[in-house]
Parts: C-alpha cells; sequence; structure tokens
C-alpha cells in the first residue's frame, strides 16, 4: 500500500497529543489541512483511527495498534533529522557518552584518546551522573550510549546490554588513624564482619546511586541497617576523606590506588557480590560508526 509518510506524521503527532489543533501547531500547518491529511489516511487504510466529538479527541483500536507500528519508524527519523541537523550546526558529528566521573577517569580515558585518534571529526560530547541517571538519559534520547554500573534497576528491556568487566566493592581506611581494623593486639591480621563494620562510620556514595541501593540490600540480606556517616557523589573525594581519618570508604576496586599506605583495604568476612560495568544503548536507534568502535573496543575478550 502506498501511502505519503506525511499522511503517517500527522496521525503520529494527532495520535500523541490527541488533539488536531496542537498537531497542527507541531507541524505548523493549518488544522484543516490535519484534518484532511486523516482523514485521507483512514480512507486510505479502511479504518476509522480516531473518535472525535466536540471536547476530545480519542484513539480507536485500531488507531492504538497503528501508533504502536508507527511511533518507533517516526521517532527513528526524527532522530536522524536532528541528529543531521545538530550536526551541521555543530561542526560534525556528535557522539554522546553519559558515564559517572569515576567511571569516565579510571576506566574510559584511553578508549576516549583513541577514538579520538582514529575519529578526529566526531565531537565526543561526555555527560556525567550516576550510574542510575545516566540509564535514565539513555531512556529519554539524550544521549546515544553509556557505560554504568550493574545491577542497575534504571536499565530497561528495550537497551541493549553489553557487559564489560567485573568488579568488586571494596571498603578501605588509613590504619594510623583505625589499626585496630587491620590487626589485633598480637599484631595479626584481623578479619570484620560486616556487624563489626557498621561500628565505625561509613564514606559511600549517595542514595541516588546505583551503589548505595545495592550496598543496603547486600546489609539487608544479614539483617542490617546500614547508615552511613557521610555519604557524596564523588568516590575520589571518599577516599580522600578516608586518607584523613574521617572514616572507611566504600569504592569500586579499580579506583583504588595500588601503592597508597594511607589507603589499605579491609578484610571483610561476608563476601559482597561482584558487579559489572556495561556498556548500554538504545535497540531501536543504530548506532554510528564512532559508536560501534567504542563497543567493540570496551566488550573485546
Amino acid at each position: 500500500m502506498d501511502i505519503n509518510y506525511e499522511l503517517y506524521k500527522v496521525f503520529y503527532h494527532v495520535a500523541k497529543s490527541l488533539s488536531f489543533s496542537e498537531a497542527a501547531s507541531g507541524l505548523y500547518i493549518s488544522q484543516s489541512a490535519v484534518s484532511q491529511s486523516v482523514k485521507l489516511l483512514e480512507k486510505r487504510l479502511g479504518q476509522k483511527l480516531f473518535v472525535r466529538n466536540t471536547k476530545r479527541v480519542s484513539l480507536t483500536p485500531e488507531g492504538e495498534m497503528l501508533l504502536k507500528h508507527i511511533e518507533p519508524a517516526v521517532q527513528l527519523i526524527m532522530r536522524g533529522e536532528n541528529q543531521l541537523s545538530r550536526d551541521a550546526s555543530e561542526g560534525g558529528m556528535q557522539l554522546r557518552i553519559a558515564a559517572s566521573d569515576t567511571i569516565c577517569r579510571y576506566v574510559l580515558v584511553p578508549y576516549f584518546k583513541e577514538l579520538h585518534e582514529h575519529f578526529p571529526e566526531v565531537h565526543i560530547n561526555i555527560l556525567n551522573g550516576t550510574s542510575l541517571h545516566c540509564a535514565e538519559m539513555l531512556e529519554k534520547g539524550q544521549v546515544d550510549l553509556i557505560v554504568a554500573n550493574s545491577p542497575n534497576e534504571a536499565l530497561t528491556g528495550n537497551m541493549q546490554i553489553r557487559d564489560i568487566r567485573e568488579f568488586a566493592d571494596v571498603f578501605v581506611g588509613n590504619p594510623a588513624h583505625y589499626p585496630e581494623c587491620f590487626a589485633d593486639r598480637d599484631g595479626k591480621s584481623r578479619t570484620l564482619s560486616l556487624k563489626e563494620l557498621l561500628t565505625y562510620p561509613i564514606l559511600m556514595l549517595s542514595k541516588r546511586s546505583a551503589t548505595s541501593f545495592f550496598l543496603h540490600e547486600q546489609f539487608q540480606k544479614h539483617s542490617l541497617e546500614l547508615v552511613p556517616s557521610i555519604e557524596l557523589n564523588s568516590n575520589d573525594l571518599l577516599l580522600d576523606l578516608a586518607r584523613i581519618g574521617l572514616g572507611i570508604a566504600c569504592v569500586p576496586d579499580f579506583c583504588v590506588p595500588q601503592s597508597d599506605e594511607t589507603l589499605v583495604r579491609l578484610s571483610i568476612k561476608e563476601s559482597l557480590p561482584k558487579r559489572k560495568l556495561v556498556i548500554a544503548y538504545d535497540e531501536k536507534w543504530p548506532l554510528s560508526l564512532p559508536a560501534q568502535a567504542l563497543v567493540a573496543a570496551l566488550t573485546e575478550p
């Protein structure tokens, strides 16, 4: 059936707004033109798509079914048009990536360097946020891909998720301030239980983070309530505070300096499950060549 795309585009705008006048305003055409386009589409399809009266517009069952099929296609075209417009106005292709500052600093910088060398004409636009916020940005189409922690409740079913690597959450402190956490009175290495750990001030990421959700869940599994003394949005700052003795910091193992006598890992009796770094993108949208190259580099064995 040969139907002009513009008819589907008009149908999409009316179906999303449930208003002929709003659709007309968004499309910069007259309300009469919108009405005529809808009537023509209904005639060619042989189906009534809207129920119209003086006060409201609603979709018929046939209209709802058509919208489910039309919406991904229209959004894909609109996204492509917006990307071309943005690239033209800003002088080249953009790759929009969202990740936390910790992941950017300790994981992604070498990959950004390699990507820039291979695609010097591409503008790499990096947005910072917690892993939860990054997933929300991807869901809203604000970025092309994200690198985030998993498990992550904001990663939804329509996202393509690829594993990068595993990591462990570790507790670190300064032995000069908390010597009893590392050795007993006889100088023998000490292992703390999670319950014993809670007798010390805990430094961790803020509540609006995948890490916070994960840690609270793990402590609850042992019937323990985790009440941190300090919650921040920066793992590096947590490490700085642990160095000066403000508490025991919980951070990803990959951001703990290998040779730093002021930061030593505590031995914990109950092992926490390992988590994953993942790269995610919306499978409805095709990835650009630079995005494909970054995904391949991060996920190669």
